[in-house]
């Protein structure tokens, strides 16, 4: 039997950090397996934050995939692709948004977050639209399941009710695919906050081994504990967090010696470097095996698209015919 279809993706917004690789790309990984699985490089969709700064998108596009690639995303085994490698995506975005009602998108939460944030006064459609988009890139493929956090929950929520509404208008052509919630560990910034690119708090994929020792050691740790003999309180310290992901055996001990005075935040945080290191080391030796084979991330991206087209392809077949566009 053929396996159950999945479609997830990222914006190409910068390079990739922990908190992607930890909250997507590792279960990413796992699920290739079992899927047949399309990672999509939503450039489009960046375009809604990068309308002004469009040249950074290609450079960002080729940074995403090598993450993809590097992270251990097989193109043997998955399609890896850029979003507007398949024009298809747009047709249907346009066919949707002909049915899409006006206050569904407005009621959507990271919509109204975006906004406030951005402080954006006058919004584009491409921003309101986002959500419309993102159901074109699930249902021209007929995923069956979609890689989610809790907050994107409304957004497939809402691609579930543009495939209703669509079904009920022209014919069952679309499922309506199910969220599969994931695992994923929380990964905070070396200031505390949610690691983010816009927050300059993050350690990226890319950065070399010296580059995350300088980061790990300017993160933020316990401010009651200055001497190495004070007790500590290692659940409000960043490296305690990162500990917890790339010091698991040690985790317990780490915990016990901080509280106990027992142990001093500048080896705890040598310590962390050297485990987080060690485990971004496969990582950085895939993505030099990759940038050394000329031409070879190109082929990977061509091929992947070639393999999205095709489902895509049918797919809007199915759509022209019953809406008689044909």
């Amino acid at each position: 039997m053929s396996k159950p279809r999945l479609l997830s993706g990222m914006q190409p917004t910068g390079v990739l950090h922990l908190g992607n690789l930890e909250g997507a790309l590792r279960n990413w990984v796992q699920l290739q397996e079992q899927y047949d699985s399309y990672f999509c490089i939503v450039d489009w969709h960046a375009l809604t934050t990068l309308a002004e700064r469009p040249e950074e998108i290609p450079h960002n596009v080729r940074e995403v995939a090598i993450d993809y690639i590097a992270a251990g995303l097989d193109p043997e085994k998955c399609a890896i692709f850029v979003q507007s490698h398949v024009k298809e995506h747009a047709e249907l975005h346009l066919l949707f948004s002909m049915i899409t009602p006006l206050g569904w998108l407005e009621r959507v939460p990271t919509y109204k977050e975006k906004r406030e944030n951005l402080q954006i006064e006058s919004v584009s459609y491409g921003l309101l639209g986002y959500p419309v988009l993102q159901a074109a890139d699930i249902l021209i493929y007929k995923a069956a399941v979609v890689p989610v956090g809790e907050d994107q929950l409304p957004h497939l929520e809402l691609t579930r009710e543009i495939a209703r509404r669509f079904n009920y208008l022209y014919g069952e052509v679309f499922p309506e695919p199910e969220a599969l919630l994931t695992p994923a560990a929380r990964v905070p910034g070396i200031d505390g906050r949610k690691m983010s690119k816009s927050y300059n708090n993050a350690i990226y994929l890319s950065d070399d081994a010296q580059t995350v020792t300088q980061k790990v050691k300017q993160a933020y740790t316990d401010p009651l504990k200055i001497r190495k003999n004070d007790p500590g309180h290692p659940e409000g310290c960043v490296v305690f967090a990162l500990h917890q992901i790339y010091s698991k055996d040690d985790a317990t001990t780490i915990e016990s010696e901080c509280r106990a005075g027992q142990r001093g935040c500048v080896d705890c945080k040598m310590q962390l470097a050297g485990n987080l290191n060690s485990a971004l080391d496969p990582l950085r030796h895939r993505r030099q095996e990759l940038l050394a084979k000329a031409g070879q991330l190109e082929r990977i991206l061509k091929g992947g698209a070639e393999k999205a087209r095709a489902v895509a392809g049918e797919t809007m077949k199915e759509v022209r015919k019953v809406m008689h566009l044909e």
